[in-house]
């Protein structure tokens, strides 16, 4: 069965604001995480030292953002795809959570001021011992996030017709 022009012109119009959507919530997502870090630092140590904690790991926490957003965006694009396509949005995907964690563990050192009581010292040692470390970790979980949800994708994108997209 072929499909007509206003079908193609319509399937390919919503695959165009699919992808838009995406994209927006990739970059909301990213643009939280990296309000989040800013808030939990400011909080925790104040605005002066939060832009200089950014200043000096600018590139995991942008890293860590962005690979954030790529997450979020896949997520959105790949359970709106199915949905459409099969009626169901249940679909497994990798979460950005350890992002968030990580871009916050760079500050949880400074808790140590806090928390003395409740012995959470040691841990708080600890993180700031392995700040970057725990960076590399995070884009590492970044990475593998990213390459499940877009094998995902790319076999979902496979199983459907130009079409149906």
């Amino acid at each position: 069965m072929t499909v007509d022009a206003p079908e193609a012109r319509h399937a390919d119009a919503a695959w165009a604001r699919g992808l838009v959507r995406a994209f927006a919530l990739g970059t909301f997502g990213a643009a939280a995480l990296l309000a989040i870090y800013f808030a939990t630092l400011s909080a925790v140590s104040g605005s002066g030292y939060a832009l200089d904690q950014f200043a000096t790991f600018w590139p995991y926490v942008v890293a860590l953002a962005t690979g954030f957003g790529i997450q979020v965006g896949l997520f959105s694009w790949l359970q709106r795809a199915v949905h459409a396509a099969h009626g169901s949005g249940k679909i497994v995907a990798a979460s950005g959570t350890t992002s968030g964690v990580t871009m916050v563990s760079c500050c949880a050192h400074y808790l140590v001021n806090l928390l003395p009581a409740l012995g959470a010292a040691g841990l708080v040692t600890f993180v700031a011992q392995y700040q970057v470390e725990l960076f590399w970790v995070g884009l590492l979980a970044n990475a593998l996030g990213i390459a499940y949800m877009g094998r995902r994708a790319a076999a979902f994108v496979r199983e459907m017709s130009p079409a149906a997209r």
